[in-house]
Protein backbone atom coordinates (compact mmCIF):
# COMPACT_ATOMS: atom_id res chain seq x y z
CA UNK A 1 0.00 0.00 0.00
CA UNK A 2 1.15 3.73 -0.77
CA UNK A 3 0.80 5.86 2.27
CA UNK A 4 1.88 9.21 2.56
CA UNK A 5 5.22 10.52 3.05
CA UNK A 6 4.18 14.52 3.85
CA UNK A 7 1.07 15.87 5.14
CA UNK A 8 -0.08 19.34 5.37
CA UNK A 9 -1.51 19.61 8.59
CA UNK A 10 -3.39 23.32 9.03
CA UNK A 11 -3.91 25.51 9.82
CA UNK A 12 -7.70 26.41 8.42
CA UNK A 13 -8.12 29.54 6.57
CA UNK A 14 -4.23 30.16 6.00
CA UNK A 15 -3.37 28.89 2.19
CA UNK A 16 -3.36 24.94 2.71
CA UNK A 17 -5.57 24.55 -0.58
CA UNK A 18 -3.52 26.63 -2.59
CA UNK A 19 -0.40 25.22 -1.36
CA UNK A 20 -1.76 21.58 -1.99
CA UNK A 21 -2.29 23.31 -5.67
CA UNK A 22 1.14 24.32 -5.84
CA UNK A 23 2.41 21.10 -5.09
CA UNK A 24 -0.09 18.89 -6.90
CA UNK A 25 1.94 20.98 -10.19
CA UNK A 26 4.72 19.61 -9.44
CA UNK A 27 6.02 16.05 -11.15
CA UNK A 28 7.74 15.22 -8.27
CA UNK A 29 4.16 14.92 -6.05
CA UNK A 30 1.33 12.99 -6.02
CA UNK A 31 -1.59 14.90 -4.35
CA UNK A 32 -4.58 13.28 -2.76
CA UNK A 33 -8.13 13.51 -4.61
CA UNK A 34 -9.55 15.03 -2.46
CA UNK A 35 -7.93 17.87 -1.00
CA UNK A 36 -8.73 16.92 2.89
CA UNK A 37 -8.99 13.00 3.22
CA UNK A 38 -9.18 13.92 7.33
CA UNK A 39 -8.25 10.39 8.15
CA UNK A 40 -6.60 10.67 11.07
CA UNK A 41 -9.31 12.92 12.76
CA UNK A 42 -12.70 12.90 11.28
CA UNK A 43 -13.98 9.14 13.23
CA UNK A 44 -16.63 8.28 10.46
CA UNK A 45 -13.47 8.69 7.99
CA UNK A 46 -11.14 7.18 10.05
CA UNK A 47 -13.48 3.87 9.76
CA UNK A 48 -13.08 3.52 6.55
CA UNK A 49 -9.46 1.85 7.15
CA UNK A 50 -5.97 2.19 5.95
CA UNK A 51 -6.99 0.28 2.18
CA UNK A 52 -9.60 2.82 1.85
CA UNK A 53 -6.95 5.78 3.19
CA UNK A 54 -4.13 3.94 1.10
CA UNK A 55 -6.43 3.92 -2.07
CA UNK A 56 -5.82 7.65 -2.37
CA UNK A 57 -2.52 7.16 -3.00
CA UNK A 58 -3.01 4.43 -5.55
CA UNK A 59 -2.32 5.96 -8.59
CA UNK A 60 1.31 7.47 -7.54
CA UNK A 61 4.33 6.49 -9.58
CA UNK A 62 6.99 5.00 -7.77
CA UNK A 63 9.34 8.34 -8.59
CA UNK A 64 6.41 10.67 -6.45
CA UNK A 65 6.08 11.62 -2.84
CA UNK A 66 2.32 11.46 -1.94
CA UNK A 67 0.70 14.27 0.26
CA UNK A 68 -2.27 15.31 1.41
CA UNK A 69 -3.63 18.31 3.43
CA UNK A 70 -6.16 17.95 6.11
CA UNK A 71 -6.66 21.17 8.26
CA UNK A 72 -9.13 19.04 10.60
CA UNK A 73 -5.63 17.67 12.08
CA UNK A 74 -4.80 20.69 13.85
CA UNK A 75 -8.34 21.41 15.33
CA UNK A 76 -7.96 20.98 18.86
CA UNK A 77 -10.63 20.30 20.69
CA UNK A 78 -12.76 19.37 18.16
CA UNK A 79 -10.51 16.32 16.87
CA UNK A 80 -8.24 15.45 19.74
CA UNK A 81 -6.42 11.76 18.42
CA UNK A 82 -5.01 12.98 14.90
CA UNK A 83 -1.94 13.51 15.92
CA UNK A 84 -1.63 10.07 18.26
CA UNK A 85 -3.13 7.76 14.73
CA UNK A 86 -0.93 9.32 12.60
CA UNK A 87 2.35 8.86 14.57
CA UNK A 88 1.12 5.30 14.69
CA UNK A 89 0.53 4.79 11.02
CA UNK A 90 2.86 7.42 9.52
CA UNK A 91 5.86 7.34 11.97
CA UNK A 92 8.36 8.79 9.37
CA UNK A 93 5.91 11.51 7.48
CA UNK A 94 6.86 14.76 6.83
CA UNK A 95 4.64 17.61 8.13
CA UNK A 96 3.84 21.01 7.05
CA UNK A 97 1.78 24.17 9.04
CA UNK A 98 0.69 26.93 7.53
CA UNK A 99 -0.28 30.16 9.91
CA UNK A 100 -1.35 33.39 9.65
CA UNK A 101 -2.66 36.56 10.94
CA UNK A 102 -4.12 35.15 14.00
CA UNK A 103 -7.34 37.21 14.26
CA UNK A 104 -7.76 37.49 10.69
CA UNK A 105 -7.98 33.66 10.40
CA UNK A 106 -10.64 33.98 12.70
CA UNK A 107 -12.39 36.33 10.70
CA UNK A 108 -12.04 34.17 7.28
CA UNK A 109 -13.32 31.09 9.70
CA UNK A 110 -16.14 32.45 10.41
CA UNK A 111 -16.98 33.64 7.18
CA UNK A 112 -16.36 30.22 6.01
CA UNK A 113 -18.58 28.56 8.33
CA UNK A 114 -21.25 31.54 7.64
CA UNK A 115 -21.35 30.45 3.80
CA UNK A 116 -21.75 26.64 4.96
CA UNK A 117 -24.49 27.59 7.37
CA UNK A 118 -22.54 26.47 10.28
CA UNK A 119 -22.91 29.93 12.41
CA UNK A 120 -25.96 31.62 11.85
CA UNK A 121 -25.03 34.65 14.39
CA UNK A 122 -22.96 37.83 14.00
CA UNK A 123 -19.20 37.55 14.67
CA UNK A 124 -18.92 38.40 18.14
CA UNK A 125 -21.73 36.15 19.31
CA UNK A 126 -19.81 33.10 17.75
CA UNK A 127 -16.52 34.31 18.87
CA UNK A 128 -18.26 34.10 22.59
CA UNK A 129 -20.28 30.91 22.02
CA UNK A 130 -17.82 28.70 20.18
CA UNK A 131 -14.34 28.02 21.37
CA UNK A 132 -13.19 26.87 18.24
CA UNK A 133 -12.93 30.04 16.86
CA UNK A 134 -9.74 31.12 19.07
CA UNK A 135 -8.76 28.05 19.73
CA UNK A 136 -7.40 27.41 16.34
CA UNK A 137 -5.52 30.31 15.74
CA UNK A 138 -3.93 29.26 19.30
CA UNK A 139 -0.80 27.73 16.67
CA UNK A 140 1.31 26.67 20.01
CA UNK A 141 -1.54 24.71 21.13
CA UNK A 142 -2.28 22.50 18.04
CA UNK A 143 1.39 22.33 16.93
CA UNK A 144 2.71 21.08 20.26
CA UNK A 145 1.05 17.03 19.85
CA UNK A 146 2.70 16.56 16.83
CA UNK A 147 6.03 18.46 17.77
CA UNK A 148 6.15 15.84 20.64
CA UNK A 149 5.47 12.86 18.54
CA UNK A 150 7.36 13.70 15.96
CA UNK A 151 9.81 16.45 16.69
CA UNK A 152 10.85 19.81 15.42
CA UNK A 153 13.21 18.28 12.38
CA UNK A 154 10.01 17.05 10.59
CA UNK A 155 7.75 19.79 11.11
CA UNK A 156 7.95 22.80 8.88
CA UNK A 157 6.66 26.21 10.34
CA UNK A 158 5.40 28.19 7.26
CA UNK A 159 3.52 31.50 7.37
CA UNK A 160 0.38 32.83 4.73
CA UNK A 161 2.17 36.21 4.84
CA UNK A 162 5.36 34.92 3.53
CA UNK A 163 3.90 32.65 0.51
CA UNK A 164 2.06 36.20 -0.52
CA UNK A 165 4.77 38.04 -0.45
CA UNK A 166 7.65 35.74 -1.30
CA UNK A 167 5.81 32.47 -2.95
CA UNK A 168 8.67 31.15 -5.16
CA UNK A 169 10.51 31.71 -1.69
CA UNK A 170 8.16 29.87 0.46
CA UNK A 171 7.64 27.29 -2.64
CA UNK A 172 11.10 26.26 -2.62
CA UNK A 173 11.51 26.06 1.09
CA UNK A 174 8.96 23.72 1.29
CA UNK A 175 10.09 21.58 -1.73
CA UNK A 176 13.39 21.11 0.01
CA UNK A 177 12.21 20.53 3.07
CA UNK A 178 9.78 17.82 1.93
CA UNK A 179 12.60 16.15 -0.46
CA UNK A 180 11.24 17.33 -4.04
CA UNK A 181 12.85 14.44 -6.44
CA UNK A 182 12.65 16.27 -9.02
CA UNK A 183 14.74 18.97 -10.94
CA UNK A 184 11.71 21.09 -11.70
CA UNK A 185 12.33 24.73 -11.66
CA UNK A 186 10.67 26.08 -8.72
CA UNK A 187 7.62 28.47 -10.19
CA UNK A 188 4.74 29.53 -7.93
CA UNK A 189 1.62 29.32 -10.75
CA UNK A 190 -0.07 32.93 -10.05
CA UNK A 191 -3.20 31.54 -12.25
CA UNK A 192 -3.74 28.69 -9.24
CA UNK A 193 -2.80 30.94 -6.54
CA UNK A 194 -6.29 31.43 -4.99
CA UNK A 195 -8.22 28.84 -3.55
CA UNK A 196 -11.37 28.69 -1.22
CA UNK A 197 -11.21 32.13 -1.00
CA UNK A 198 -13.61 32.69 2.22
CA UNK A 199 -14.56 36.42 0.88
CA UNK A 200 -15.71 34.66 -2.85
CA UNK A 201 -18.01 31.70 -1.40
CA UNK A 202 -21.61 31.52 -1.71
CA UNK A 203 -23.65 30.93 1.24
CA UNK A 204 -25.08 27.28 1.11
CA UNK A 205 -28.62 26.90 -0.19
CA UNK A 206 -30.12 23.81 -0.74
CA UNK A 207 -33.22 25.35 -2.75
CA UNK A 208 -30.61 26.83 -5.20
CA UNK A 209 -28.11 24.24 -5.81
CA UNK A 210 -30.87 21.24 -6.46
CA UNK A 211 -32.51 24.06 -8.96
CA UNK A 212 -29.74 24.35 -10.80
CA UNK A 213 -28.98 20.16 -10.60
CA UNK A 214 -31.70 20.67 -13.52
CA UNK A 215 -30.16 20.65 -17.12
CA UNK A 216 -32.30 23.14 -18.39
CA UNK A 217 -31.84 25.63 -15.67
CA UNK A 218 -28.21 25.45 -15.77
CA UNK A 219 -28.01 26.24 -19.27
CA UNK A 220 -30.19 29.33 -18.90
CA UNK A 221 -27.80 30.11 -16.04
CA UNK A 222 -24.85 29.75 -18.28
CA UNK A 223 -26.87 32.17 -20.65
CA UNK A 224 -26.83 34.92 -18.79
CA UNK A 225 -24.09 38.01 -18.76
CA UNK A 226 -21.05 37.28 -16.31
CA UNK A 227 -21.94 40.79 -15.23
CA UNK A 228 -25.39 40.36 -14.15
CA UNK A 229 -24.55 36.65 -12.99
CA UNK A 230 -21.76 37.88 -10.53
CA UNK A 231 -24.53 40.46 -9.14
CA UNK A 232 -27.18 37.86 -8.57
CA UNK A 233 -24.43 35.81 -6.66
CA UNK A 234 -23.96 38.75 -4.42
CA UNK A 235 -27.66 38.22 -2.94
CA UNK A 236 -25.55 34.65 -1.05
CA UNK A 237 -22.48 36.68 -0.15
CA UNK A 238 -21.01 37.76 3.25
CA UNK A 239 -21.57 41.69 2.55
CA UNK A 240 -17.97 43.37 3.10
CA UNK A 241 -15.82 41.70 5.57
CA UNK A 242 -16.76 41.77 9.60
CA UNK A 243 -15.47 44.54 10.87
CA UNK A 244 -14.11 43.87 14.82
CA UNK A 245 -14.79 46.84 17.23
CA UNK A 246 -11.66 47.41 19.18
CA UNK A 247 -13.15 45.82 22.19
CA UNK A 248 -13.66 42.31 20.80
CA UNK A 249 -10.11 42.68 19.04
CA UNK A 250 -8.49 43.35 22.49
CA UNK A 251 -10.66 40.23 23.91
CA UNK A 252 -9.37 37.96 20.91
CA UNK A 253 -5.58 38.74 21.62
CA UNK A 254 -6.03 38.42 25.78
CA UNK A 255 -6.38 34.71 24.60
CA UNK A 256 -4.05 33.92 21.84
CA UNK A 257 -1.30 36.32 23.19
CA UNK A 258 0.14 33.76 25.60
CA UNK A 259 0.35 30.82 23.21
CA UNK A 260 2.01 33.31 20.71
CA UNK A 261 4.43 33.49 23.35
CA UNK A 262 4.87 29.71 23.53
CA UNK A 263 5.00 30.05 20.03
CA UNK A 264 7.64 32.89 19.36
CA UNK A 265 9.84 30.96 22.36
CA UNK A 266 10.82 28.17 19.79
CA UNK A 267 10.72 29.96 16.98
CA UNK A 268 13.35 32.58 18.78
CA UNK A 269 11.26 35.93 18.14
CA UNK A 270 8.13 38.05 19.93
CA UNK A 271 5.15 37.37 18.36
CA UNK A 272 1.77 38.62 19.42
CA UNK A 273 -1.50 39.26 17.36
CA UNK A 274 -0.70 43.24 16.85
CA UNK A 275 2.74 42.23 15.24
CA UNK A 276 2.10 39.11 13.45
CA UNK A 277 3.00 40.48 9.92
CA UNK A 278 6.03 42.67 10.97
CA UNK A 279 7.48 40.25 12.87
CA UNK A 280 7.04 37.18 10.47
CA UNK A 281 7.72 39.62 7.43
CA UNK A 282 10.80 40.71 8.99
CA UNK A 283 12.77 37.19 8.79
CA UNK A 284 12.20 33.84 7.70
CA UNK A 285 10.89 32.03 11.27
CA UNK A 286 12.59 28.02 12.04
CA UNK A 287 12.38 26.57 14.94
CA UNK A 288 15.12 27.20 17.43
CA UNK A 289 16.44 23.83 18.31
CA UNK A 290 16.08 21.70 14.80
CA UNK A 291 17.70 18.71 15.42
CA UNK A 292 18.69 16.58 12.29
CA UNK A 293 16.50 14.15 11.26
CA UNK A 294 16.64 10.19 11.93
Amino acid sequence: MRLPDFAIIGAMKCGTSTLHEQLALRSGFFMSRPKEPNFFSDEAEFARGIAWYAGLFAGASERQLCGESSTHYTKLPTHPHAAERMRELLPKARLVYVMRDPVERVVSQYLHEWSNREVDTDLEVAIERHERFVAYSCYARQLEPYLARYGASSVLPVFFERMVTYPEEELGRICRFLGDPSDEPVVWRRERAKQNVSSERLRASPLRDSLLRVPLLRWLKDQIPSSLRERVKEFWRYEGRPELSEDLRRQIEVRIDPDLERLGERLGATLTCRDWVERVLANPLDWQLRSPRD
